[in-house]
């Protein structure tokens, strides 16, 4: 195999450091970069990026390769954190990781890859790429670094593929990335389970071998959600009310609340039997919708209540992995991380929208989050949710 030069993203945690390893005993000239995404309250107890660079560079030491701390906290903040809070405040909940990996990942810490010589990027994504011919579809010969090309000449094309491990795969978060950006990536770890990770970390002496995964955005971490937008964005609140228009309690700001939320409402249950669909008069409640206009915020109980189901949603600011929509038809779908594929039917609207429809109703379809579209393991792309259809008339 070809050696050649390989810049890492390198975390702090086990996935990007056997991302790491893998490369190295493959006789790549490998380097690491630790990204700094993030400033405000860095050195407080939320947030771990001063620890995760001195796990970094003790991953670096032991591989006997380069490390580099690069600081793009000024690009995450105008690219990512900018758009986040705008969504908040329009009340969709937005994904920071998909903008993170589509504005940051692979293209401020490719483009300084690139500056350094790089051939190609890696990071610890759950993920895999896959060469194919452009007019077949039939994957083509590539020593997995270099740039394929068919034989004869042919044009090829890349695709995202999920992750082996279907507990770990990160594909959704990936779905935005292009052509330019998947003909630069690997995903080593992508081939691997989870516990295989584990276990390569553990038998070459990598200090992170059995370092807990990290649950959230660095800006945010460990602490509470609500306390940590509280700083940006102002509270504004008002009624929590049941289908049948009863107040049970006071919101602290429909930007804090997201579709299908069950924890942190404040309510009881409803003392009155059979006042609610879905559920038992001791049943959970979930909220269900978040009028903007009149800053209510509607809950039911039941988590199968007709009012979190939808059959339908419309998204924009749609993005494809090979620059085009797939064709109508059905197609595997997500509305949310952590979700099995659902059947869903596609139609293009415009140059940069589509609609779904389901034929089984999907749960607390949430605008903001991102639907994305799989034909089998190839994800396809998708769109932010921006309306979904309820599955009954209520």
């Amino acid at each position: 195999m070809t050696r050649h030069r390989i810049v890492v993203g390198l975390s702090g945690g086990v996935d990007s450091a056997v991302t790491a390893h893998l490369l190295k005993q493959q006789g790549h000239e490998v380097v690491g970069i630790f990204m700094k995404n993030w400033e405000d309250d860095d050195d407080s107890e939320y947030c771990s990026s001063n620890i995760d660079f001195v796990d970094a560079a003790s991953v670096a030491d032991v591989l006997g390769i380069e490390i580099e701390h690069v600081n793009f906290a000024a690009d995450y903040k105008d690219r990512v954190f900018a758009e986040f809070l705008r969504e908040y405040q329009a009340g969709r909940t937005p994904n920071p990781d998909v903008l993170c990996n589509a504005e940051i990942k692979f293209k401020a810490f490719l483009d300084h890859a690139m500056r350094l010589g790089a051939e190609k990027i890696a990071t610890g994504h759950y993920a895999r790429v896959r060469c194919v011919a452009a007019d077949t579809g039939e994957p083509v010969g590539q020593d997995g670094t270099s740039r394929a090309t068919a034989r004869d000449g042919a044009r090829v094309r890349y695709e995202l593929l999920k992750g082996l491990d279907p507990a770990k795969d990160q594909s959704y978060f990936l779905h935005r990335l292009n052509q330019a950006q998947l003909s630069k990536a690997l995903f080593p770890v992508g081939e691997l389970h989870k516990t295989e990770v584990r276990r390569i970390a553990a038998e070459i002496g990598l200090p992170v071998a059995a370092k807990k995964d990290s649950t959230g955005i660095c800006f945010i971490g460990e602490r509470p959600f609500r306390e940590f937008l509280n700083r940006y964005i102002s509270k504004a609140p008002g009624p929590i009310k049941d289908e049948r228009g009863r107040v049970l309690g006071e919101h602290h700001g429909l930007s804090f609340y997201t579709l299908g939320q069950r924890q942190g409402l404040g309510i009881g249950g409803v003392k009155e039997k059979g006042a609610q669909r879905g559920g038992g008069e001791h049943a959970p409640w979930f909220v269900a919708r978040k009028d903007m206009e009149k800053n209510t915020l509607w809950v039911v109980q039941g988590h199968d209540h007709p009012w979190l189901l939808s059959r339908a949603l419309v998204a924009g600011d749609a993005s494809w992995v090979a620059g085009a929509p797939p064709a109508p038809g059905s197609y595997g779908t997500k509305t949310r991380y952590r979700q099995a594929d659902a059947p869903g039917t596609l139609a293009v609207e415009g140059a940069d929208a589509f609609r779904l429809d389901f034929p089984q109703p999907q749960w607390a379809v949430t605008p903001g989050q991102s639907a994305v579209l799989y034909d089998g393991e190839v994800c396809l792309g998708g769109g932010v949710i921006a309306a979904a259809t309820p599955a009954r008339a209520t």
